[in-house]
Parts: C-alpha cells; sequence; structure tokens
C-alpha cells in the first residue's frame, strides 16, 4: 500500500523515532525488545480470518516503530499483534520517502490449506501520546516528541491525501481526500 502525503509536513524533524527497534527482535518479543525511543505510532486493523466455510472478523493493535535505516529514509516496523479469537503477531515493512508512505502487507497464512488472512481496514497515527527519555547529567528525562509539523500555511482545500493498494490477485483500488486546515492557519491562495 502506498499513501501520498504533502511533501511538507515536518516528518523528518518530527523527533520521533531516535533509535531503532530491530523488526525479527520486534515480531520475536514484542514491544519490550524496542527501545523507547524507537515508538512512533499506534493504531488498529480489522483482518479477516476463514475458519472452515466462515470468515472471522478480528481486531488487531498496530505499534509503529522505527526501524534501522541503511537509505538515509524513515524505515517503519509496525507490529500487527491479535489477540482473539487469533493470537498471533506480525512485522509490516514500512517506507516513509518524501511525500509518500510504503506499507508492504505480506502474505499471512491462516489455517493450513485456508486462504491468507485479509486486510479489510487500517487505521494508524504517528506521534500522539508517546513519552520519549534523554539522558541528562545522570538522570533520565522523560519528555514528549514534538511529532509532525505542519507546513506554515495550508492549501486551498486543505491538505490532499491519496491512498493506492495492490494486491497479490493484481487488482489495484485507489481513494483521496483532504484534511482541513486547522482554524487560524494561514491559507495559501489558489
Amino acid at each position: 500500500m502506498s499513501v501520498a502525503y504533502p511533501s511538507d509536513l515536518g516528518l523528518a524533524t518530527s523527533g520521533l523515532g531516535l533509535e531503532a527497534c530491530d523488526p525479527n527482535a520486534l515480531e520475536a518479543n514484542g514491544p519490550e525488545a524496542c527501545p523507547p525511543d524507537s515508538k512512533m505510532g499506534a493504531g488498529s486493523a480489522l483482518v479477516e480470518v476463514p475458519f472452515g466455510p466462515e470468515i472471522v472478523q478480528e481486531t488487531v493493535t498496530l505499534g509503529l516503530y522505527a526501524a534501522p535505516s541503511s537509505d538515509g529514509y524513515i524505515h517503519l516496523a509496525i507490529l500487527a499483534h491479535g489477540a482473539e479469537p487469533v493470537i498471533a503477531s506480525v512485522v509490516l515493512g514500512g517506507v516513509l520517502h518524501p511525500g509518500q508512505l510504503q506499507i508492504t502487507v505480506p502474505p499471512i497464512a491462516s489455517l493450513p490449506g485456508a486462504p491468507d488472512v485479509a486486510l479489510v481496514s487500517m487505521h494508524a497515527s504517528l506521534g500522539g501520546a508517546l513519552t520519549y527519555y534523554e539522558r541528562v547529567g545522570r538522570r533520565l528525562v522523560a519528555y514528549h516528541p514534538r511529532g509532525i509539523g505542519l507546513p506554515a500555511s495550508c492549501p486551498r482545500g486543505g491538505w490532499r491525501l491519496s491512498a493506492g493498494f495492490s494486491f497479490t490477485d493484481g487488482q489495484v483500488s485507489r481513494a483521496s481526500t483532504a484534511v482541513p486546515c486547522p482554524p487560524g492557519h494561514a491559507r495559501r491562495r489558489g
């Protein structure tokens, strides 16, 4: 999946993801395997799991963590954890490019011989109520990262976002929306 966002959002200067979390350790051991300063956000997803002739829906929690990067872009490890009716965790990979977030959702096996788990919907946000820690002298001091900075002005009609989805069967789907300008935020003409 690919999400396009305004390239002038302050993701690189957000103060999020100061440390990296190993995606393999995250999948094997959960969030406890990650440094606190690697958490970048949270969310949830709705999945459908086939059980014989029945399809069961499950809500999974999402944790977004900074992952190691070798190319200068911000990489994400997204932990998807389900607890009922199926207890399972999987890590999705993501990369933040200027103006675009790409997330790879691998095929997720269900029961032997049954179709894969289907991702129906996803909601996630970067930033939010996160606590990071900074060493000041001999003490660790808690603080809240600034989060994503907004551009100085907002375009007429708000910030435009779009998403594209490519499925394993070759189908594609696209959606778009606009996020309204906050009250009192300077608006661009045109």
